[in-house]
């Protein structure tokens, strides 16, 4: 994701309207159909997922006594998977952002709803939340995409809101995560324990960043972080972002970063 892609704009839409809410049923039976199907393959390949990356802190050796100690108190994660359809987000040749947030975000929610969390993602397939949309009365796809995201999080109503993007640069040098917060004590704490994760798992020392212009951080009130996953434009990043090895690490990285929050809270 480039920084221009997501600054703020000052759109505010028109009020709603009648039949709005049966539409935003459709688009959440929609998302819940998806995540009965994604819960069945948690059953069947939880213990797969956990053992993945041996050495990461899993905070116990044994999954029922982690999910014991952060306790399921129905606390809703919503995961946002960036881009889609016909937004391919950033890219490098024929490599789309949208399909390597999806792969990333996927993951998350097995390895979340396997450790017992409320977790929810948002796109579950190649396609625009935009496609959905009529809470902004907007020319712009884009203000539309951002709006259906930002409701969905309030509609559920989201404790916790992690958006997953990957970033890119004019220098192939350039690499590493970076997870952006607003200026608020919970989502910097999210965003600190989250790239404090990552940082171990790329071997850097980054520290998360303000993210004031972005829309997500601007207009979500839950507790929400935006984590760019890595740089397509490098090499050495697009090693991980690219396998499904890579992808999960990230995927647990980021896990964790979520639970070590939740035991903060």
């Amino acid at each position: 994701m480039r920084i221009s892609e997501h600054l703020q704009e000052d759109h505010t839409g028109g009020a709603s309207r009648p039949g709005q809410h049966f539409r935003l049923g459709r688009g959440l039976r929609r998302i819940l159909a998806s995540i009965a199907v994604l819960t069945l393959l948690t059953a069947g390949h939880a213990g797969t997922i956990l053992a993945a990356t041996p050495g990461v802190n899993h905070f116990t050796d044994n999954p029922s006594d982690r999910q014991h100690m952060l306790g399921h108190d129905q606390r809703i994660i919503l995961i946002d998977a960036g881009h889609g359809g016909i937004d391919g987000g950033t890219s490098h040749g024929t490599i789309l952002e949208k399909d390597i947030t999806l792969a990333i975000s996927r993951r998350l929610f097995l390895l979340l709803r396997s450790d017992g969390f409320d977790a929810i993602l948002n796109r579950t397939g190649d396609y625009a939340p935009s496609d959905e949309n009529l809470w902004l009365r907007s020319k712009s796809r884009h203000l539309r995409d951002l709006a259906q995201r930002k409701e969905l999080a309030e509609t559920l109503p989201a404790n916790v809101v992690v958006s997953i993007h990957i970033n890119w640069a004019k220098s192939p040098s350039k690499h590493g995560p970076l997870v952006l917060y607003r200026q608020e004590g919970r989502s910097f704490l999210l965003a600190r324990l989250i790239q404090d994760q990552l940082n171990g798992l790329y071997g850097m020392k980054n520290d998360p960043r303000q993210g004031k212009p972005f829309y997500l951080l601007n207009k979500i009130t839950a507790t929400t972080v935006i984590v760019e996953a890595g740089f397509v434009s490098s090499p050495a990043d697009r090693e991980k972002l690219c396998t499904p090895k890579g992808q999960e690490e990230i995927a647990e990285a980021v896990a964790n970063g979520i639970a070590a929050y939740l035991m903060e809270v």
